[in-house]
């Protein structure tokens, strides 16, 4: 007779079953978390308390970095403790909430890169109206609608993912609640699903770096007509750490999620999946800090004053 018990507790395979080198990630990816929380609340708590950063432009950039330290949040706390435990199980109302948390802040983070790089664009190319183009009642909607877009795509992909049955395994070869290994183990027709997660990806990444490409060709355009020297190299020191940021980002997810399922490799894809869910979380801060001349003195400032 056909098995068909359904799955209600998931077991997550993780990284590696050998004990001693689960220690040593232990203590490796806690470093990078701690790293990740101080860099982007240090962020958030820079730019709340100079008044000097109260800009757009530095009000995307704590709105980022708070995504960040949530999506590092979702995902590694739990991974640290199946390091050093036995039973890496997680329940399936838990692993429906990680998915949809961790797809809500990275597609937030997808539409925030994009309203940046048009912020970005209204300053350089028509800095007298920037204040005017950029006012309150322009950027806190950006910020409010990149939200409301990353809910409801993770509430597509949360409710089609667990619409379907577990009764093959309960096995994820991952290290969190993943789209891909979800859908590996079920035993239903996931041929819609992987239409799902193809297509809404692919839409959000195709207008999301069509407004980044639009935005700085009109960047350059600006950077041309400049005579200063000094006005290019503000414009390509301000720019260049939000360009960086964005192909490291959108290079991960396009060759984690954009592509035929038969091309999934589930080894590889955790490594992927963990470089944009950890590491780029804890890069963001240095890419956006070092690079930026008011963020470094807004730095020396607050610590003058401790």
């Amino acid at each position: 007779m056909k098995n068909t018990t359904e799955v209600t507790i998931f077991v997550l395979k993780g990284l590696t079953d050998n004990p001693e080198i689960q220690f040593i990630l232990f203590f490796l990816f806690l470093a990078m978390y701690l790293f990740t929380l101080i860099g982007n609340l240090g962020l958030v708590v820079l730019v709340i308390g100079d008044c000097r950063l109260h800009n757009p432009m530095y009000y995307f950039l704590s709105v980022l970095s708070s995504v960040d330290a949530c999506y590092s949040s979702v995902i590694t706390p739990k991974m640290l403790a199946d390091f050093m435990s036995k039973n890496k199980t997680i329940l399936l109302s838990e692993c429906a909430a990680q998915m949809f948390l961790f797809t809500t802040f990275g597609t937030t983070e997808c539409f925030l890169l994009a309203a940046m790089a048009y912020d970005r664009y209204v300053a350089i190319y028509d800095p007298l109206l920037y204040s005017v183009s950029m006012a309150p009642r322009v950027y806190v909607p950006l910020i409010i609608a990149s939200y409301v877009g990353g809910i409801v795509h993770a509430t597509v992909h949360t409710v089609a993912t667990f619409s379907l049955s577990f009764c093959a395994s309960n096995e994820i070869r991952h290290v969190f609640c993943d789209i891909p290994p979800l859908l590996a183990i079920s035993c239903s027709d996931t041929h819609t699903n992987q239409l799902l997660l193809f297509y809404l990806v692919g839409s959000i990444e195709i207008v999301t770096v069509l407004i980044v490409l639009i935005s700085y060709s009109f960047i350059l355009l600006a950077v041309l007509r400049m005579h200063s020297a000094e006005g290019r190299r503000k414009v390509f020191s301000t720019c260049g750490s939000h360009l960086t940021g964005v192909c490291i980002f959108h290079g991960t997810i396009l060759f984690m999620y954009v592509r035929p399922s038969s091309s999934y490799a589930l080894d590889h894809d955790m490594i992927v999946s963990l470089f944009y869910s950890v590491v780029i979380p804890m890069l963001n801060p240095i890419i956006y800090s070092l690079r930026n001349k008011d963020v470094k003195e807004a730095m020396k400032r607050m610590f003058w004053r401790i």
